[in-house]
């Protein structure tokens, strides 16, 4: 039985993504034992990582989107769950990352995400609007040729890179925008 979102950030979020959210959480913290998916090992944690730091950053969202190194679902699933009329996919080349993948859309019941298992350089699919990254040592200029013109790289976490605009979310965390024209 899963213990629904609470706190005070997630007010604006629906009940219908909250329910998602909570499901997520569930699937993540029965896999993290098994596979290397995230430290964070309780409930509290995970939100407070992995889900809290994204709260906001959906508004930013433009469809189609593209997560990049999905791994444990930050910020790819969160955003999905968020904005469930938002394409999304997910590209995840590790085996059982890439299988939780698949069982986290399944049971949040996210009909709007692809879960392919290949890298970045490997993608031979239509560009995006939007593209999105985590904890990836991937340099957002490499990504470029999967943006559309016009679209943006959102880049959460990490040092900040040239050209980019760091945008402060609601939460308090950042994102770094990346546009391309």
């Amino acid at each position: 039985m899963s213990r629904p979102v609470t706190g005070s950030i997630c007010e604006g979020v629906d009940e219908d993504a909250q329910r998602r959210l909570d499901r997520y959480m569930d699937c993540l913290l029965r896999w993290a034992p098994r596979i290397n998916l995230t430290g964070a090992e309780t409930r509290d944690k995970v939100f407070e990582t992995l889900v809290a730091p994204i709260l906001g950053a959906e508004v930013l969202l433009q469809p189609p989107a593209i997560d990049v190194g999905s791994g444990n679902g930050s910020p790819g699933l969160i955003l999905a769950a968020l904005r469930p009329e938002t394409p999304i996919t997910l590209l995840e080349p590790r085996g059982k990352r890439w299988a939780f993948l698949r069982e986290a859309v399944r049971e949040m019941g996210l009909s709007h995400v692809t879960v392919l298992r290949q890298r970045s350089e490997e993608y031979r699919g239509a560009p995006a609007q939007t593209i999105t990254l985590r904890a990836v040592g991937l340099d957002p200029a490499k990504l470029k040729a999967m943006v559309r013109p016009g679209g943006c790289i959102l880049v959460f976490g990490g040092p900040p890179r040239d050209q980019t605009e760091v945008i402060r979310l609601a939460s308090g965390s950042r994102v770094q925008r990346c546009c391309f024209t």
